[in-house]
């Protein structure tokens, strides 16, 4: 979560209505607690919690599933304030994903899993699914193959939709279709790879908790660990996590809280299905509606209202302010995009010198390259601002180039890991790389990072002195030492203590090699420096990367924790990325057909209802101001020197609400700084007759 959207410690904590009483209150069955935007759902589930510590259950046999180890975290740690704090530090809070692989450390070896395997991000299964796809020579083909970001879409979308491969490739994938045969053989060859190396990737550790509750050997085990399941964001779950959940839940009590109105990621196969059928899946369930809403002015919920009110497959709860009902939001139609930019930049800088801080305020669009053309104006006019939903932080080249030295030290039988770092050494090309892999794992007990570090493993002349550090480097970080005649002497030196001084021994290669590799090299190993920091609070290696893979962080500050209260800077987010945020004034920028919602989705009914509920998102995220903007005109060639252009109309979803608006239309030089607001209403066709009597006048 952004650090600027903590409440103020000022702001008096309200007392709880009744249907959080009802809900914190309840037992007996199964019960799902539908809980509208900014209706105090954290502070529902919080209380509840403490609620049940505090009657009695035993704290370490709750399990609280969230989406971010953050905000599992948090939770934990405002239960502490209200009851016992020590009690409170007992519970089990975390992913679906962190709390696996816990599950999986301890009871993975009745499944056949080694207890040193590795889990793989995003980034990582899908450079390996490239890696197979190689090698299987389906980048030769005739025919043009999807690419190896598209196949791990496809193979991810399978398992966690549980959906067979043909159904997701007509629904999801239709131009993939005629490569359904190759992509069968693809996926056996990537699973195999995977069991051969000790990896698993983020579905695989699902799909072994689920085989866990399963297993005649740990499926009581595991069930009986837990009394209380209480389950945040229900509506972004999948068809396996509502399984696990099914196979938990009896014994243990459940509490499910989410919103269907902000199901938002069925893209990554989360279905909003799961809470609509929740009666179905937990038979004799309660359900509780909580619709009174904390953070936004009335007038702001109507329009947010009026949007999903068009809607009628969401559970019904209008929402009610308890703020009074504020200033109406503003929608602003601009020329185009350079002049919604400069409207933008001026509408900030405007509440700021009101007295609403940057850091109060965000730009939200629906993916990360609408906030281009922004991003040059605000650099123009010297606003700081920070970008959420763009590269993330262990995406960044280098920072994943130092987490592979790791994860050799961790799993040296990683394939993946020995790929990514071996070509960091100079003249080191694929082929030398297949080779070394290859002498690295003759014989019958190899262990890949021992022989390395004791020579094996020829590389060219070129290479000879980063291979050097290197072989250093790892063998420092191990608990043994290579002595003079090349040999491994097995005497334990002290203890590696943890991942902070794996890193540190490392960082030489690391400036060594990337000084040749990458621009910006001081930049970037400060981002590793930063990461050393962060290690430090962890003595074990495996801990470390599981964490940090299964809850990335976004950007290296991150790391450090939270900005300074003297740093204002611009929030610039994409809404998937701003959800659960609030800010006091939100900018919404191309509401345009086309833009929100997406082409893509036009065609698809589910897709334009999923695109109703992120305009949804993004509207209920302000709470005193809201401004909406939406260009007129997109140029074909945003930088060139003609003026070709398509016009294009305001957000179909905007439309139905847009009586509720305050509405300009802002003409503005993109060098001027001083735009101008016509009074008067301006709709679509007043400015395309504007435009062609310009043609001819």
């Amino acid at each position: 979560m952004f650090s600027n959207t903590v409440a103020s410690t000022s702001m008096a904590e309200p007392a709880l209505n009744d249907g959080q009483q009802s809900a914190i209150a309840h037992r007996g069955s199964p019960l799902l607690i539908v809980a509208g935007a900014g209706t105090g759902k954290t502070k529902t589930l919080v209380a509840r919690l403490a609620h049940l510590i505090e009657t009695g259950s035993a704290p370490d046999r709750i399990l609280l599933l969230t989406f971010t180890r953050r905000s599992a975290a948090e939770m934990v740690h405002r239960v502490g304030l209200s009851t016992d704090a020590r009690a409170a530090a007992q519970v089990w809070g975390g992913t679906f994903h962190a709390t696996a692989n816990r599950l999986l450390r301890q009871f993975g070896g009745a499944l056949g899993l080694p207890p040193g395997f590795t889990v793989l991000d995003q980034g990582d299964s899908t450079d390996l699914m490239g890696l197979v796809r190689s090698e299987q020579g389906l980048a030769e083909r005739g025919s043009r193959f999807p690419r190896k970001e598209t196949v791990a879409s496809i193979y991810s979308r399978t398992v966690n939709s549980q959906q067979k491969l043909g159904e997701v490739l007509e629904r999801w994938f239709p131009w993939c279709g005629d490569h359904t045969d190759a992509l069968r053989g693809l996926f056996s060859a990537y699973t195999q790879r995977k069991r051969r190396h000790h990896v698993l990737d983020y579905d695989d550790l699902l799909l072994y908790w689920r085989a866990l509750a399963a297993s005649s050997d740990t499926g009581d085990a595991v069930r009986n660990l837990f009394d209380h399941v209480l389950v945040d964001e229900y509506q972004d779950t999948n068809a396996i996590q509502v399984d696990i959940l099914r196979s938990l839940c009896p014994p243990a009590s459940l509490t499910a809280v989410g919103d269907d109105a902000q199901a938002i990621y069925g893209f990554r196969a989360a279905t909003v299905e799961n809470m609509w059928r929740f009666d179905e899946h937990f038979p004799g369930a309660g359900k509780i509606t909580l619709a009174q809403n904390y953070r936004s002015t009335q007038a702001i919920l109507d329009v947010a209202n009026e949007v999903l009110g068009q809607s009628s497959v969401h559970f019904p709860k209008p929402l009610m302010s308890t703020r009074g009902n504020g200033v109406r939001p503003v929608l602003v139609t601009c020329r185009d995009e350079a002049a919604q930019s400069a409207h933008v930049a001026a509408h900030v800088l405007a509440l700021r010198e009101q007295g609403c801080d940057l850091r109060d305020q965000a730009v939200l669009f629906r993916a990360g390259h609408h906030s281009d053309a922004l991003e040059l104006e605000l650099v123009r006019r010297d606003i700081p601002f920070v970008k959420y939903g763009g590269l993330k932080y262990l995406e960044a080249a280098h920072v994943k180039d130092l987490l592979a030295l790791l994860r050799i030290l961790d799993n040296p039988n990683d394939e993946l890991a020995w790929h990514r770092s071996l070509p960091l050494l100079e003249g080191v090309g694929p082929a030398t790389v297949r080779r070394v892999v290859d002498e690295l794992n003759r014989g019958d007990s190899a262990d890949p990072l021992r022989r390395f570090v004791t020579g094996i493993g020829k590389v060219p002349s070129s290479a000879n002195d980063d291979a050097a550090e290197l072989r250093a480097a790892l063998a420092d970080c191990l608990t043994f030492t290579v002595v003079d005649d090349g040999r491994a002497d097995d005497t334990p030196r002290s203890s590696t203590g943890g991942p902070a001084l794996d890193i540190e021994r490392l960082l030489p290669f690391c400036a060594r090699v990337m000084a040749r590799r990458y621009d910006n090299a001081a930049q970037r190993l400060a981002d590793l420096e930063q990461l050393r920091i962060a290690a430090g609070g962890y003595r074990s290696r495996s801990r470390f990367l599981a964490e940090l893979t299964l809850d990335p962080p976004e950007r290296s500050a991150d790391l450090a924790g939270k900005p300074h209260l003297d740093d204002d800077y611009l929030i610039l987010s994409t809404i998937h990325s701003a959800k659960g945020c609030e800010w006091k004034a939100v900018h919404l920028i191309h509401a345009a057909d086309g833009y929100i919602p997406l082409d893509m989705s036009l065609s698809d009914r589910d897709g334009l209802e999923e695109e109703r509920r992120l305009l949804y998102v993004a509207l209920t995220r302000a709470r005193d101001t809201l401004s909406v903007t939406w260009p007129l005109r997109y140029h074909v060639r945003r930088y060139g020197s003609d003026d070709r252009h398509n016009l294009a109309p305001v957000s179909r979803f905007i439309e139905a609400a847009r009586a509720l608006f305050d509405e300009h239309a802002t003409i503005v030089d993109a060098h001027d700084e001083r735009p101008l607001h016509l009074d008067e209403r301006i709709t679509l066709t007043d400015e395309v007759d504007t435009f062609l009597e310009s043609l001819w006048t």
